[in-house]
């Protein structure tokens, strides 16, 4: 487990992968909008869990399945094949199970 790479805040086409409004027709300012963020007199509020623009990264992120390449003990350096979350010379939790006798 590892912090994510912080992204700021950003806007809901990159933190959701929203597609935008129409580039055409008039709608010269609505290209990265979110659109219709809810319905109308009911139930007159925005539902829990929308996707909207907001902080984005900065979280603790599990990746499984990754696999030890090498271990030496004289230097404490453990490589592991596949990517981890997180930055150049971030710290990251690594938790090992015993799966299926191995």
């Amino acid at each position: 487990m590892a912090s994510s790479k912080g992204k700021g805040t950003s806007g809901v086409m990159k933190r959701w992968g929203m597609h935008g409004g129409p580039r055409t027709h008039g709608q010269s300012d609505r290209q990265r909008a979110p659109g219709s963020i809810g319905r109308g007199t009911t139930p007159g509020r925005v539902l829990p869990g929308k996707h909207m623009a907001g902080r984005m990264g900065n979280t603790n992120t599990s990746v499984k399945n990754l696999k030890i390449h090498s271990f030496d003990p004289a230097t404490g350096i453990l490589e592991i094949t596949g990517c981890i979350s997180g930055g150049r010379g971030a710290l990251a939790l690594i938790t090992i199970t015993k799966k299926y006798g191995y």
